[in-house]
């Protein structure tokens, strides 16, 4: 017997859904997979090689490391095209701060070094420290993930902000899983619904919004797990109570799942 035996959890995630999926199904969960974005393939987008060109036109002052699977991801597809020695080279060049020890770790990996590194983990650190740093005519590389930030890039007042987005998303072809999920959440049919990105979770209230599912989540009738506060804001700012482990890994979200809903 599972300590999650019987416990029926919706996930959302494309990107490592796989990894989330069968740690949840080795406790014994029913999982329902509902992935609400698709991820645009890097070495097909020609909105990241124009970007990347760009970084590379000129000097940079300063790279912010969002992600680390975000930088390694841009890396790899500057390597095919050719690039990435160069892109090496002018970010090695720049004062390099990331957003926490994944960022971190990607950024080592790749031969560089980091000057800073958020301590929480938060991109509002990342981006404050960059304004203390002293932006005025700088010209700033930021690696983003997902989505846009103008919360933080709006910021660097006076900085040539360069962002770079490794991964797009759009909604998926097929949507029916999600409005499958959507029912589940309305026929009490649903325990738990795990988000691992704010990208999943903005498109998933998106793609909800008329269905009532919204106001079940409001008031917590189905808990509602993320991997971490980035994650969680979407959500929370639509009033859906939000649990997140302490540590922002698929580990410590599965743990956490485990601890507030397994069953003796």
């Amino acid at each position: 017997m599972g300590e999650l035996d019987g416990v029926r959890i919706g996930v959302t995630a494309e990107r490592r859904a796989d990894d989330l999926i069968s740690a949840l199904l080795r406790y014994g969960a029913q999982v329902r997979h509902a992935p609400t974005i698709t991820i645009v393939p890097l070495a097909e987008d020609p909105e990241l090689r124009r970007d990347t060109e760009a970084v590379l036109a000129a000097p940079v002052t300063f790279t912010a490391v969002t992600t680390g699977a975000g930088f390694r991801g841009w890396l790899a597809a500057a390597d095919g095209w050719g690039l990435k020695d160069d892109l090496l080279s002018v970010l090695g060049a720049s004062r390099v701060f990331a957003r926490g020890p994944k960022a971190v770790g990607a950024v080592r990996g790749a031969g560089l070094r980091e000057e800073y590194s958020a301590p929480n983990e938060s991109n509002a650190e990342l981006f404050s420290a960059l304004v203390a740093a002293g932006v005025m005519d700088a010209r700033i590389a930021v690696q983003l993930h997902g989505s846009a930030l103008p919360e933080f890039t709006d910021q660097l007042v006076g900085a040539d902000v360069l962002a770079v987005q490794p991964y797009r998303w759009h909604s998926p072809a097929n949507t029916a899983p999600v409005f499958s999920l959507a029912h589940d959440i309305l026929s009490a049919e649903l325990d738990a619904l795990v988000f691992t990105s704010a990208p999943a979770a903005t498109n998933f209230l998106t793609l909800i919004a008329d269905t009532g599912a919204l106001d079940v989540l409001r008031h917590g009738e189905v808990s509602t797990f993320c991997v971490g506060p980035v994650t969680a804001v979407p959500l929370e700012a639509r009033g859906i109570p939000t649990v997140q482990p302490d540590r922002q890994r698929l580990g410590a979200l599965v743990k956490l799942v485990v601890s507030t809903l397994g069953r003796a």
